[in-house]
């Protein structure tokens, strides 16, 4: 199967000038600067490596089984 939005093809920019009148060179270096920003945002928002586990995590577990908050205080009658 093909994906045509997972192909690192450049998507078309869309800018609205609200206020004075920019020149074509101008929105392009605009263009340009806000999406090499984009880009370098993206490439370092990586999710980070897995930390290594220690030993003693690796072999510790529970020791009880966890609590059942939904319960409240209906077996306590006292």
């Amino acid at each position: 199967m093909s994906d045509d939005t997972s192909s690192d093809a450049p998507r078309p920019v869309a800018a609205e000038v609200i206020r004075g009148s920019a020149t074509e060179e101008e929105l392009a270096a605009v263009v340009v600067v806000v999406s090499e920003a984009y880009a370098a945002e993206a490439a370092a928002a990586l999710a980070p490596e897995d930390a290594v586990r220690s030993r003693w995590e690796l072999s510790a577990r529970g020791l009880r089984r966890p609590l059942d908050r939904a319960a409240g205080w209906n077996g306590f009658a006292g």
